[in-house]
């Protein structure tokens, strides 16, 4: 029997990553970066057996259908192969992050599902070979096994494409983001969904790519020069440009909802009155505003004159996936 468990936290791109060009190898159309943050984490348990006689999941303690928990037992196949065993496993999860509400809880439960494979199978991956193996559960995952600022590197292969840590000289603890969680539930159309029909149909798709590659190179130029307010206008800027591609898919679709403007509008209000605060969105309804940590304080006052307190959760920069306990028995 192997056993591992682990923890991994969400992260939130910047520069987003939207669209595949290898949807079995999970390679991105682009290169994306993101901030991992330490409000919302998956724990994730993986016991390998001999005894076990099929693959099961259960998620916050609900056993997952047969769809999802196939999901998992491809992930677990990689694995597997890598560990040169064939044991079926019990994989248990716990998203402290609501689930597919565009929040990343994908993104943290197969970097928390990696590494408890790397611990419970002894494969010994490096950081590198588990943000590779990562991907393949969940693109946005492979930046969840570090903290900080993330690239992915969206490479040409399974080998290729991983993220890597952005060097700041740790510019990212004065940083913070606020969620303003418009709906913690589960969204119409799922982010693979959406981002296969924007790639196939949508016209504005061709100017995105060509804009994230520049978004990207001025984003990293902000993060050497510590310069807070670039950063924040080229990461609203490319989430706009994101959504944007959704709109002109066919059939259109969109993730934003009425709540979902009047929170951008609000982000505005508060940047116009001389806070610096900048939104972005993600597949899915909820707005992230990346701000100084030492404006929290002041932008959530302001936040809360139009939104609940328990809509509001502040983040600091998060750190990168880790081993809660290891035990291996024959």
């Amino acid at each position: 029997m192997y056993k591992g468990k682990a923890r991994a936290y969400t992260n939130i791109a910047l520069i987003k990553y939207w669209g595949k060009k290898d949807a079995q190898l999970i390679l991105p159309m682009n290169n994306s970066l993101s901030l991992t943050l330490d409000a919302f984490y998956t724990e994730t348990s993986v016991t390998f057996s001999p005894e076990y006689t099929q693959d099961t999941f259960t998620l916050d303690n609900d056993k997952q259908d047969e769809k999802a928990t196939a999901k998992v037992s491809r992930f677990l196949d990689l694995a597997r192969k890598k560990a040169g065993i064939s044991y079926y496993a019990n994989v248990e999860s716990q998203n402290f992050v609501p689930t597919a509400a565009g929040l990343a809880s994908s993104a943290s439960g197969l970097a928390a599902l990696a590494k408890a494979c790397n611990d419970a199978l002894q494969l010994g991956l490096s950081d590198k070979e588990l943000s590779q193996l990562a991907r393949r559960g969940s693109g946005s995952a492979c930046r969840s096994i570090f903290g900080g600022f993330v690239e992915w590197e969206k490479g040409y292969s399974d080998d290729t494409s991983f993220a890597q840590v952005i060097p700041s000289d740790a510019w990212e603890n004065e940083l913070a983001m606020i969620f303003i969680l418009i709906n913690d539930q589960k969204k119409d159309v799922s982010s693979r969904d959406g981002m296969q029909r924007t790639v196939e149909t949508s016209s504005f798709y061709d100017a995105w790519l060509d804009a994230a590659a520049t978004d990207l190179q001025t984003a990293k130029q902000a993060i050497a020069k510590k310069d807070f307010a670039a950063l924040g206008e080229v990461t609203e800027a490319n989430g706009l440009k994101m959504h944007a591609t959704t709109l002109a898919a066919t059939p259109p679709f969109t993730y934003w909802s009425p709540e979902s403007l009047r929170a951008m509008n609000c982000v505005r209000t508060i940047r116009q009155a001389g806070l610096p605060c900048y939104f972005t969105m993600d597949a899915g309804p909820n707005v992230k505003v990346l701000c100084q940590k030492k404006d929290v304080p002041a932008i959530l006052d302001k936040l809360k004159q139009e939104f609940s307190p328990e809509q509001l959760t502040s983040a600091s920069a998060g750190k990168g996936a880790v081993s809660l306990e290891m035990e291996v028995s024959k």
